[in-house]
């Protein structure tokens, strides 16, 4: 059978056992590949060598202010499409045992992690007689491929890229890892309870910022990925591989697989005209309610995929040999985010909440003209209050 022209938008097809020659091949290339595993009862992006230590059989089921993990069983079908001699989808068991590869919807870490670490030395210097002398700081910036990437986190990285690359002022430590990223990304086929990223236009399907994109399909005997090129880069990995050109049947399972996610979104947020209905309601009196059951605790902004902003810390050690100054997360949900000289600006959770969540709908709009919100769900499943961000915009907005 002919090889197809590897261009970008092109389908082929790897069968299942073709994913680990695809792992190696990233591997010889010279990229760390980071993927998803599951560690600690959650599916989390850490090192990947086989295709084993991928959530092989894995599923989750997530709500507000609920994840769990569980194991699939064999008598359901996350969104794999199952396919008669005639291309008509059947209701049978896919598969032998109708476990997929990437049956999950999303787990609590975002690629944020792996291109705006949590943590960074951005200056240090050793003691030299009465001075200090400056130290390189040693950041990683090794070649990255991130493998098995959700279509929402995507966006983050578009979003990234516009704030900390693409600006007037870019982020160096983040520009040096963001250049050195080889992308698969996996089209989903199943979507979590709090996923809305349909109605953000984010997913389930990944349309951008791709090397390779991969729909995943079980037709009761074959387990197979459709991949589309995105890149040359990808193609360039691509052509190494056993592949072979996507037939129609095989391009139309992936489709089915990816229109059948879309509408098992749990959850959907209207955004047309939202930034000003939300500047409209600056004090409507919903911010009064989430603020009696908001913790401030920022765990909606350590998950959320495109929160970057930080707070910097000198430091040095207890023989006052080495000073260093460290770059860190911080959350606009601290009291000493907004700290200045005559005091903190935000001290209650309503001007809190309301500040993040504004922010994400509005301001980011008007300062980088998009959404700081992906459509992901997880500050939804992550908030110990439960308190859902489509629920708060649907009460604020609702008096228009």
């Amino acid at each position: 059978m002919a090889r197809p022209s590897l261009e970008n938008g092109a389908q082929v097809v790897l069968e299942r056992a073709a994913l680990q020659h695809l792992l190696d091949a990233l591997r010889q290339r010279g990229y760390r590949v980071v993927g998803p595993t599951v560690r600690e009862n959650a599916v989390v992006f850490d090192e990947v060598a086989r295709l084993e230590d991928l959530p092989i059989g894995w599923t989750d089921e997530q709500g507000a202010g609920t994840y769990r993990l569980k194991k699939q069983s064999d008598k359901t079908r996350f969104g794999a499409v199952v396919l008669s001699v005639d291309g008509v989808a059947s209701e049978k068991t896919a598969g032998p045992s109708g476990q997929t590869i990437f049956g999950y919807a999303t787990g609590p870490q975002s690629l944020k992690k792996f291109l705006h670490p949590a943590e960074i030395c951005v200056w240090k210097a050793k003691r030299r007689g009465r001075g200090f002398e400056p130290q390189t700081t040693g950041a990683d910036v090794s070649k990255l491929a991130l493998f098995g990437v959700r279509a929402c986190d995507l966006q983050t990285i578009a979003v990234l890229d516009r704030v900390l690359m693409n600006g007037g002022h870019a982020d160096s430590a983040y520009k040096a890892r963001r250049e050195k990223v080889f992308v698969v990304a996996v089209n989903c086929a199943r979507a979590g309870g709090t996923c809305f990223c349909a109605s953000m236009k984010t997913g389930p399907k990944a349309t951008h910022g791709f090397d390779l994109a991969m729909t995943e399909v079980l037709d009761g005997k074959r387990h197979y990925f459709v991949v589309e090129v995105g890149s040359k880069a990808g193609a360039a990995v691509l052509s190494g591989l056993p592949h072979a050109p996507a037939q129609k049947a095989e391009r139309e399972a992936a489709a089915r697989v990816v229109t059948e996610a879309a509408q098992q979104m749990g959850r959907q947020l209207d955004v047309a005209g939202i930034k000003e209905l939300l500047y409209r309601n600056y004090e409507h009196p919903r911010w009064d309610d989430v603020a009696a059951r908001c913790l401030t605790c920022g765990n909606c902004t350590m998950v959320c995929p495109t929160c970057f902003c930080n707070t910097i810390e000198d430091a040095t050690d207890i023989a006052g040999t080495e000073a260093r100054r460290v770059r860190k997360w911080d959350s606009c949900f601290t009291l000493a985010f907004t700290y200045t000289h005559f005091g903190n600006i935000r001290m209650s959770p309503r001007s809190r909440y309301r500040q993040w969540l504004t922010h994400k709908l509005g301001w980011w709009v008007d300062q980088f003209d998009m959404f700081g919100c992906v459509g992901c769900g997880r500050c939804i499943a992550w908030c110990p209050a439960k308190i859902d961000l489509t629920e708060e915009v649907s009460k604020v907005v609702a008096s228009g």
